[in-house]
């Protein structure tokens, strides 16, 4: 058995064979990570510091957790499936299953999926009579994973007020329907074994006693229930080997907690700490700047990424006159890219939120490339999109049956699947559409269904004579689907997505305005057709176009969380923008932005040779253009490194730090322009500031002039545009 140890750097040769104590691996961006994790355990084999049955790994995803039976199979004479191997689920399965009894589950219990587990709530809201509208199912879903995750019971949830008393009530009569159906849902599978571990104190000895070594990949992204599972697990005996990194823990919305790291470090005394900082990935530059950037994060365990290969290029910047502008660029550049050797597959266009993909994917469909979108689904794919065109084409022709039969109960409207064949029946006893056999149907039933056709008249009669977006906007919000989604927990990409509808109905109008609205097939003479037909067909044409096929070349499309753990020869990190890039609802929550930045630091380390930042000075946003400022993350990044694509752009922020320079007794404690260096203030508010406006709603101060009554800000509102206001009157408060 050959371990290669030779091939390892010291850090990892270190890590690799530390002897029995607690460790904490802190493993950086392209360190190698895996490698050493897989390496460890074979040399705790070979060393016969422990037997297979001995060594409990844990690892994120079961993608992971097959690599590392297949790296320890090579390595390994014996099959390494005698070890426990897998993601914190599939373990927590495999010991419920030998334990059921005393975990009070049947032999044969039955695993809920996401989906699942989201039927089993309707079932049980029907069954007790609960008002929907007020307790939305994903709703109660969400409450009952998340008190689950924290460790909590029905009975220890802290009522703190009647909807919270109600949700509570929910979750116990929800985990009394699992037990009597002998089934359990993913958050159960932990919480279950937890407890299974916590109450029967022979089971958490022989486990203690048995698992000598505990390794933990991705500790990073572990939230507060896995990391108490864990130290019940290795209980005063085993040994653990935390791998992970602080600077790329971005999941807080799913749960993660980066602070058990530190937690760790105290909890167990550990007394050795590895960084791993050497990066097989990144050229120099690369890495400088992803170090100059987490800098600026507090509470940071620290480490300093550097490499051997070279310093590289330097970070290319690119500000586009308009979001529409910067995916001419990116398409331009890829092409590029392309025409000197490199493969599609090998460039990655990413991207913070996923509405942002619908102006990119727009231009790629433009230029004829083809493009994949990685962990998601092209923008005229997505459901909630399929959902808005469905009510658009109804709102065009009624009589479309398939547009009818997808959102007849979308919103859900209490349209049941008996009622719509109730409906198929006399739509095809009278040969004719959907919608005009509703006045067949009767009862309650024939009530719902009127309904539906009085609000599709409505949107009709309401949207007559206006423009392009104006039709949209209006469908989308008559719908009910934006109410819909803001009530889900994990909707807020969805609305964004509803959003950039409108945006790419205003943007495709203007571009028709120009041409013509015609379309045309081949050599077929072109037929003129209405604003709303026509983009219906351009939707259509760009959900089905330019899609690659499997194994086929093409560009690489995320979001910046779908990122982690790829890499590419070169990277496109696009909207840099604030209120985009950091987030602005992530700015608003504590720590959030910190975790903008930890998530920033993840896309430029996704490149190899070539990084490319990318931001517009206006972006359609609502259907309306939007003037935004440079994300702050661009200053946080040496100007050694970087080179401007738009000088004229970089010579003018020059020209204005020149202006606006104030003494720095004026600025002390100030925050930074992004973009714009150290600013002024004017009666108490300066640019960059936050702020909000009783009419306008929230804002960010881009400009400023004049002192005292004469003082005036020029405010950026998220909403209501750029617009000037004299201080004294405008009733302007700090965010």
């Amino acid at each position: 058995m050959s371990l290669h140890l030779e091939h390892l750097n010291p850090e990892q040769l270190a890590a690799v064979t530390l002897p029995d104590q607690h460790a904490l691996i802190l493993a950086g961006a392209g360190s190698g990570k895996t490698r050493v994790l897989t390496t460890r355990i074979a040399w705790l084999l070979k060393s016969g510091a422990v037997s297979p049955a001995g060594i409990l790994a844990v690892t994120f995803t079961n993608k992971a957790a097959r690599e590392m039976f297949a790296r320890l199979a090579a390595m390994l004479p014996a099959n390494p499936r005698g070890m426990w191997i897998g993601t914190f689920h599939g373990l927590c399965n495999r010991m419920l299953r030998a334990h059921h009894r005393e975990a009070g589950l049947p032999q044969a219990f039955q695993i809920l999926d996401s989906a699942d587990q989201l039927a089993a709530v309707k079932r049980l809201l029907r069954a007790s009579n609960v008002d929907e509208d007020r307790f939305q199912p994903r709703e109660v879903q969400y409450f009952i994973n998340a008190r689950k995750e924290e460790g909590m019971r029905a009975g220890e949830v802290p009522a703190a007020d009647d909807m919270t008393r109600r949700q509570a009530e929910l979750y116990a009569a929800y985990d009394a329907q699992c037990q009597r159906e002998g089934v359990v849902d993913f958050a159960e599978l932990l919480l279950r074994s937890y407890e299974l571990l916590r109450n029967n104190e022979i089971l958490r000895e022989h486990y203690a006693s048995r698992f000598r070594h505990v390794l933990v990949d991705e500790f990073q992204d572990t939230n507060r229930l896995q990391y108490r599972w864990i130290k019940l697990l290795a209980g005063r005996s085993a040994w653990v080997f935390a791998v992970g990194d602080d600077d790329q823990s971005i999941y807080a919305f799913r749960g993660a907690h980066v602070g058990n790291m530190a937690d760790f470090e105290r909890d167990f005394a550990v007394q050795k700490v590895i960084r791993l900082e050497q990066n097989y990935r990144s050229h120099g530059n690369i890495l400088d700047a992803a170090n100059a950037l987490i800098a600026h994060n507090r509470n940071r365990l620290g480490k300093n990424l550097w490499t051997a290969i070279g310093e590289g290029e330097r970070l290319r910047i690119y500000e586009g006159e308009s979001d529409a502008d910067e995916a001419r660029f990116l398409v331009d550049e890829a092409q590029a890219l392309a025409r000197e050797g490199r493969r599609f597959a090998d460039i990655a266009i990413l991207y913070r939120s996923n509405a942002q993909s619908r102006v990119i994917e727009h231009a790629l469909f433009g230029a004829g490339i083809s493009y994949r979108v990685y962990g998601g689904l092209r923008f005229f794919e997505r459901a909630e999109v399929k959902h808005a065109l469905a009510y658009l084409r109804l709102a065009a022709k009624p009589d479309e049956d398939n547009a009818f039969l997808r959102v007849v109960n979308f919103p859900p409207r209490g349209i049941g699947a008996r009622t719509i064949e109730n409906l198929q029946d006399a739509a095809k006893a009278r040969g004719g559409s959907l919608h005009a056999a509703i006045d067949a149907v009767t009862g309650k039933s024939g009530s719902a269904l009127a309904g539906f056709r009085s609000l599709l008249a409505l949107m009709q009669a309401e949207t007559k004579g206006l423009p392009l977006a104006e039709i949209v906007e209006h469908v989308v919000a008559r719908s009910g689907l934006v109410e819909h989604y803001r009530a889900e927990r994990d909707g807020a990409d969805r609305v964004e997505n509803l959003s950039e509808l409108v945006t790419a109905a205003a943007a495709f109008d203007i571009e028709e305005t120009r041409a013509g609205l015609e379309t045309g097939q081949g050599d077929a003479e072109p037929v003129a057709m209405d604003s709303l037909t026509a983009f219906l067909t351009h939707a259509a044409l760009e959900a089905g176009e330019h899609q690659a096929g499997e194994g086929q070349d093409a560009l690489q499309l995320m979001t910046v969380h779908s990122a982690k753990g790829l890499e590419f020869d070169a990277v496109f990190l696009t909207g840099l923008e604030e209120g985009l890039f950091p987030h602005e609802q992530s700015v608003m929550q504590r720590d959030g932005l910190e975790e903008e930045r930890r998530l920033a630091y993840v896309a430029i380390t996704r490149a190899r040779q070539r990084l490319y930042l990318s931001f517009a000075q206006t972006r359609m946003l609502h259907g309306q253009t939007r003037y935004n400022l440079p994300s702050r993350f661009l200053d946080e990044i040496p100007e050694g490194l970087t080179k401007w694509l738009t000088p004229r752009f970089a010579e003018r922020r020059k020209a204005a730090v020149s202006a606006f320079a104030p003494t720095p007794s004026a600025t002390h404690g100030a925050p930074k322009l992004k973009g714009f260096g150290q600013v002024r203030e004017v009666s108490g508010f300066h640019i960059g500031q936050s702020v909000t406006h009783p009419k306008f709603g929230a804002g960010v101060i881009v400009d400023a002039e004049g002192q005292g009554n004469d003082a005036r800000v020029q405010v950026n509102f998220s909403k209501q545009g750029v617009k000037w206001l004299a201080v004294s009157v405008a009733k302007l408060q700090a965010a």
